[in-house]
């Protein structure tokens, strides 16, 4: 009987080695758990890549771009109230002197500080949205421009 206990306290030492061993990369402080990290300072860190099929992100009360066409069409947005559509030529003025969109953070601070994926991929949003409205004007005024040649060559 003691062979028998001794072999299991022996084994269950064993297994618990294996897998410390195993997760040697796992690291768990104050209820967080790190990944590549002995620090872990979320829910869930991970220093590395991460290779996943797909991520589901909650808005949380963050408002989805449909500001920009509310503005756009209406004058202002409900949705986002200090939101203002900016034109081609306001956007020109800004890219000329800050290198970079209105509204996206610099190469530089994005290098410092990083970026929130649901933020950036709604800001990216809004600027696809404000780019189809630009692309809608531009058509419109190629389709005038158009007529008014047609009209001339007749």
């Amino acid at each position: 009987m003691k062979k028998i206990i001794l072999v299991a306290i022996l084994i269950a030492t064993a297994t618990t080695f294996a897998q410390r061993k195993r997760y040697k990369n796992i690291t768990e402080k104050n209820g967080k758990i790190g990944i590549g990290t002995k620090v872990p300072d979320a829910l869930l860190t991970v220093k590395g890549q991460i290779h996943t099929q797909e991520v589901l992100v909650d808005l949380q009360g963050a408002v989805a771009p449909d500001y920009v066409f509310e503005d756009y069409f209406e004058g202002s947005s409900l949705l986002l109230p200090t939101y203002k559509f900016p034109s081609l030529k306001e956007v020109g003025l800004f890219i000329k002197k800050n290198h970079h969109l209105p509204g996206v953070p610099s190469a530089e601070k994005l290098s410092i500080e990083g970026m929130r994926l649901k933020e950036m991929n709604l800001l990216l949003l809004q600027k696809i949205e404000e780019l189809m409205l630009y692309t809608l004007e531009q058509q419109q005024q190629i389709d005038h421009l158009k007529e008014a040649v047609k009209k001339i060559e007749e």
